[in-house]
């Protein structure tokens, strides 16, 4: 059996130009495993140490990638992650978070300002997606090749999301109908009868939207469930239906929604927040919990997408 490679091309004066990176893990075995991967990822590993550490506002200045394992989303943990959030932030770092699915809606409450990539029990290909999406962001121009499929991966999930928006955008400023106002034009008796322009139509009945959603799902009983693959839309359904229904999502409910990886799910959500067509809404009463939901430009989309097979096939859809 052939061993998988999570290695990337290095120079041979990587050690030169070498991103730094320091990794925080309380188990031992898994802060020893990421400093190992980030090294042979041509990262420059200055610091390997326990979580708590963070919480100390004396803790030596960030690494220029930080890279944190918290499974447990315990007080001492989500301090920790609150503090670096903003140190992150601040200092124009980069995060990297990995969690776990009984973790993640709290992990994710507390990190709101550094844009982190937040992986779910991740495996260490992605890890290494991650750490590459890190060089790649990189603003000092310091950037190894990611490994040829996961460039390819990310590459197609950046044009699918755009053309997503870019439909539902279309769709939200194609010209309304013109008909005549549902009350009795008063004007001088021949004068012509004013057109106005239609409202934009209600979200369908989140009846209808569910039982969409629920025959999507039957597919995997009967095929490979990989052959649909749809998380964006599949999440943008979930979404649609809870906005009729003025219900709030979690993100490890949409992650359920997307029916792929969390971790898959995670950088769609990403993704579709800078599309434009996501956006996070934090818990009044719980600053600690967030939300995502649709923006309004996705869901006049949505509304107009459902209104327009209602009446006929989509032209441009």
């Amino acid at each position: 059996m052939v061993q998988a490679s999570y290695a990337y091309s290095q120079a041979a004066n990587d050690a030169e130009v070498a991103l730094s990176l320091a990794v925080f893990a309380d188990r031992p075995r898994v802060l020893a495993q990421l400093r190992e991967d980030a090294a042979v990822g041509g990262f420059h590993v200055i610091s390997a140490q326990a979580i708590a550490v963070l919480v100390d506002q004396a803790v030596q200045p960030l690494a220029e990638v930080v890279l944190v394992d918290c499974p447990v989303a315990d007080g001492l943990s989500l301090a920790a992650l609150s503090r670096l959030d903003m140190r992150v932030a601040q200092s124009g770092a980069q995060l990297i978070v990995a969690t776990t699915m009984e973790a993640l809606d709290a992990v994710f409450g507390c990190i709101d300002q550094s844009g982190a990539q937040l992986l779910v029990d991740p495996s260490r290909a992605d890890y290494a997606m991650a750490l590459g999406r890190a060089k790649a962001l990189s603003p000092t121009g310091r950037v190894r090749e990611l490994a040829e499929q996961d460039r390819l991966t990310l590459l197609r999930l950046t044009e699918q999301v755009g053309e997503i928006a870019a439909r539902l955008g279309q769709i939200n400023t194609e010209p309304s109908r013109l008909e005549a106002p549902a009350i009795t034009f008063r004007g001088a008796p021949g004068h012509d009868e004013v057109l106005v322009q239609r409202a934009r139509p209600a979200l369908p009945d989140p009846r209808m939207i569910r039982r969409l959603v629920r025959q999507r799902q039957q597919r995997a009983r009967f095929f490979d469930g990989d052959l649909f693959a749809d998380p964006a839309w599949d999440m943008l359904l979930d979404l649609t239906a809870a906005r009729a229904e003025s219900k709030r999502v979690s993100v490890t409910s949409l992650c359920i929604a997307a029916a792929v990886p969390p971790t898959t799910a995670l950088r769609w959500i990403g993704m579709l927040v800078s599309a434009g067509l996501f956006q996070r809404v934090e818990d009044m009463a719980d600053r600690r919990r967030a939300f995502i939901e649709l923006t309004d430009k996705a869901a006049d989309g949505m509304a107009r997408y459902f209104d327009a097979l209602e009446e006929g096939p989509l032209r441009s859809v």
